[in-house]
């Protein structure tokens, strides 16, 4: 059932080119089979006794779910993966397969919206408490343990608002409770940041966005420490979760182009930030890789590149109505709530009622942008143009 994590030599790029495929296994083809099934037959009765073959039947995996599974568990350095259907079934998976009746966990305040929605609505009905903190605590998130605290959900950067916490100093503390950690590493990937080293137990990716890459599948990803596989080995088993296996060959093929897209997406979007930053009508821009930007020191020791989602507040007075001429007069983003794809997008950043933690200028008139493969000049002159149009 359980793998031990990977060991190669190789330097991530390579790992990217070759983990989770064997073309000796499949008649040489480079790429491996898209296995379309349910029903996996025996040969005989004796056969049918568990484990007594690879497969049993399709939702418990297939040579295609093992192909991805096994290339991130390579990433990751992790002791097992599982797939989810989006990355939301990801986050909800991982936090089952750690907590029980009476347990109380502890969430970053600046989680993806989904993630408290589900924390808020769905745990409570089987005894399980969420409470939000600080994502700035650190260390000193002990503070807020109890007796029954099980597990500490982290992302970083936050959703929306990019804040980058000290996920090493969080994962020492609650290690010493006995409690899970988990990690939302979508922004970076396990190519930028590889939460595991950190401490974390549970590593989950929205694969639908850099993974997948393409804006065309749904996908979600959950890389297990050997403390934490076994829960989520059973959790993914007991509650029957699977991925179709053209979405999954859609993950596998936008594996393998990850690192020259990451790599350009982080270009653009420095490009596009220095020019935005110097913008009369912008307050602050939102990026941990930038010098200027509160989480830069973290995100320099942390991790080893960024991606292409950002965020900046226009000046203090900017109207809800700017906002919304400048992001409706932009033609080559698109408005829409992914990410992680070719394409840029941009949508405004509402926090109304997503904080409860922390406090946050909720008048404050912000955007959050993802910034695509296209050239950005281009980008730039099209944000120069809806900037015009919106402040005159």
């Amino acid at each position: 059932m359980s793998h031990s994590a990977s060991k190669s030599p190789l330097k991530p790029d390579t790992r990217l080119a070759h983990a989770g495929r064997d073309p000796n296994s499949f008649h040489g083809f480079v790429n491996p089979p898209v296995v379309h099934a349910s029903t996996v037959l025996y040969p005989d009765v004796e056969t049918m006794v568990p484990g007594g073959q690879k497969y049993s039947y399709a939702r418990r995996g297939n040579p295609t779910t093992d192909s991805l599974e096994d290339a991130l568990r390579e990433l990751e350095g992790a002791a097992g993966v599982k797939l989810a259907n989006s990355g939301l079934n990801a986050v909800a998976l991982a936090l089952l397969s750690c907590v029980k009746s009476g347990d109380h966990i502890l969430i970053t305040d600046t989680a993806y919206q989904p993630t408290r929605h589900f924390a808020d609505t769905v745990l409570p009905k089987f005894g399980v408490t969420a409470e939000y903190y600080d994502p700035k605590l650190g260390a000193d998130i002990k503070t807020l343990f109890r007796e029954e605290t099980s597990a500490v959900f982290t992302e970083a950067p936050g959703s929306l608002t990019f804040e980058m916490q000290d996920v090493p100093a969080i994962a020492v503390a609650a290690h010493e409770i006995d409690a899970t950690v988990l990690m939302d590493n979508t922004w970076a990937t396990p190519l930028f940041c590889q939460p595991l080293a950190l401490g974390v137990d549970l590593s989950i990716q929205a694969g639908t966005k850099y993974i997948v890459g393409h804006s065309d599948a749904m996908l979600g990803t959950v890389a297990a420490s050997e403390r934490a596989w076994k829960g989520l080995y059973d959790i993914h088993g007991a509650i029957g979760s699977h991925v179709a296996p053209d979405d999954v060959y859609l993950g596998l093929r936008g594996l393998r182009t990850l690192s020259v897209r990451l790599e350009r997406h982080q270009r653009n979007t420095l490009a596009v930030l220095d020019w935005l930053k110097d913008q009369p009508q912008i307050e602050a821009v939102s990026y941990p890789a930038l010098e200027s930007d509160p989480g830069f020191a973290i995100w320099q020791r942390d991790f080893t590149g960024s991606s292409g989602l950002c965020g900046f507040d226009f000046k203090a007075g900017t109207t809800k109505e700017q906002a919304g001429v400048f992001l409706n007069a932009l033609t080559l983003f698109g408005l829409g709530y992914s990410w992680g794809g070719f394409e840029s997008l941009a949508i405004p950043a509402r926090l109304k009622g997503m904080r409860t933690a922390t406090s946050y200028d909720e008048t404050r008139c912000s955007v959050r942008l993802h910034i695509g493969l296209e050239d950005p000049e281009d980008l730039v002159n099209d944000i120069k143009q809806a900037l015009a149009r919106a402040f005159g």
